[in-house]
């Protein structure tokens, strides 16, 4: 067992089937609370695959084994470690597990506590279930990509954010410890449909019922939170960028003070949509005065609901984040360290990425199956 990693996911196994985007980022997530996971790597990389080697921080903390899925001692293998483990993830279209075999079927006649975590981003039926796609078509069908764009221009997402990580690893790695605490309690396993169209329409509950009260609609730019002029990044006059959330009306009066505008008529009136447009126009003028330190130092850490917009660098960097040891370098990598925090079972730095087939004979070894 990896015994180096702590966490309160300590004692988990979890079998990987290599693969991209979310379910490695899944694996990850396990991995970082102190899970063993264990990645069932090609013997080499296929002619279309990103191989990231080293900088592959999804695959950071994990242990990996080179296995052949095309042949029959390569199955073998990999169904010796189904019986070992507590669960199964994988990422691949609907149908190539079954066709390998190493289907949910077979997995879970040879242990049927497993649970089996299926990471696609259409989901294992429906119209669309065989076709292929990424994070922004995904998000794009589910509603979630909809108000990402202010009027008149074209809808635009951080990049995997919404889908692959959020409607998707995220999902997954609920899914998967909710399946094992309920195989725990139960002794039967079961298969985990993790679909991002499902995950990040299901995030988009909150947005509906705003949009159900009344404070959404659904006009793109319109809205409690991408329309008015207190909820909105600015340019600076360096061309960085500072981000605005005055929702609250005593957190936009806290604005305004700082601003010099408490006293100004045009802004009395923060919630009249059709006022929108010129006072965005005019907080557009004011930002653009000053740098976005300047700023910084005029409204960060006061109730005006005030953030710079950093880079991922700047953000190692700055105090909050380096109180907080949010970041750090592994191998000259930046990542962000595991989240969220125990007080109990406090989770280990991040561990390296492995070598392709690094742990192959450790792993059969200690989970029974023959090397």
């Amino acid at each position: 067992m990896n015994k180096s990693r702590g966490g309160p996911l300590a004692g988990l196994r979890i079998l990987e089937i290599a693969g991209i985007g979310p379910a490695p980022f899944c694996g990850m997530l396990l991995a970082d609370l102190g899970a063993d996971v264990v990645l069932v790597d090609r013997l080499q990389a296929g002619a279309e695959d990103i191989d990231l080697g080293a900088q592959a921080i999804s695959n950071r903390g994990k242990r990996s084994i080179a296995v052949d899925l095309k042949t029959a001692d390569g199955v073998r293998k990999v169904l010796g470690l189904v019986g070992q483990c507590d669960a199964l993830i994988e990422g691949m279209r609907p149908g190539v597990m079954e066709r390998l075999g190493l289907g949910p079927e077979v997995c879970l006649a040879r242990n049927p506590g497993l649970v089996y975590g299926r990471m696609t981003g259409w989901g294992q039926d429906g119209p669309l279930a065989h076709a292929a796609g990424h994070d922004i078509n995904y998000i794009g069908v589910s509603g979630a990509l909809w108000y990402s764009g202010q009027p008149g221009e074209a809808p635009m997402a951080p990049p995997s954010l919404v889908g692959d990580i959020g409607g998707g690893a995220m999902y997954l790695a609920v899914g998967v410890l909710a399946g094992v605490m309920n195989a725990r309690a139960t002794g039967r396993g079961q298969v985990v449909d993790a679909a991002i169209v499902d995950g990040s329409a299901h995030m988009m509950n909150l947005l509906l019922a705003l949009k159900a009260g009344g404070q959404f609609t659904s006009e793109r730019g319109a809205s409690l939170l991408d329309g008015p002029h207190w909820y909105r990044t600015y340019r600076c006059a360096d061309g960085r960028f500072v981000s605005i959330g005055s929702l609250e009306p005593r957190f936009y009066r806290i604005l305004l003070d700082r601003l010099g505008l408490a006293n100004d008529p045009a802004f009395a009136k923060p919630h009249d949509p059709s006022r929108w447009p010129e006072l965005h126009a005019r907080f557009t003028e004011i930002f653009v005065t000053r740098t976005r330190d300047a700023w910084c130092e005029l409204l960060e850490g006061s109730d005006a609901c005030f953030a710079a917009v950093l880079d991922p660098d700047e953000a190692a960097r700055h105090p909050h984040m380096a109180h907080r040891e949010v970041y750090s370098h592994v191998d000259g990598v930046l990542q962000a360290n595991s989240a969220p925090r125990f007080s109990g079972t406090p989770a280990s730095p991040p561990a390296a990425v492995p070598r392709r087939g690094e742990h192959t004979e450790a792993v059969l070894r200690e989970w029974g199956a023959s090397a």
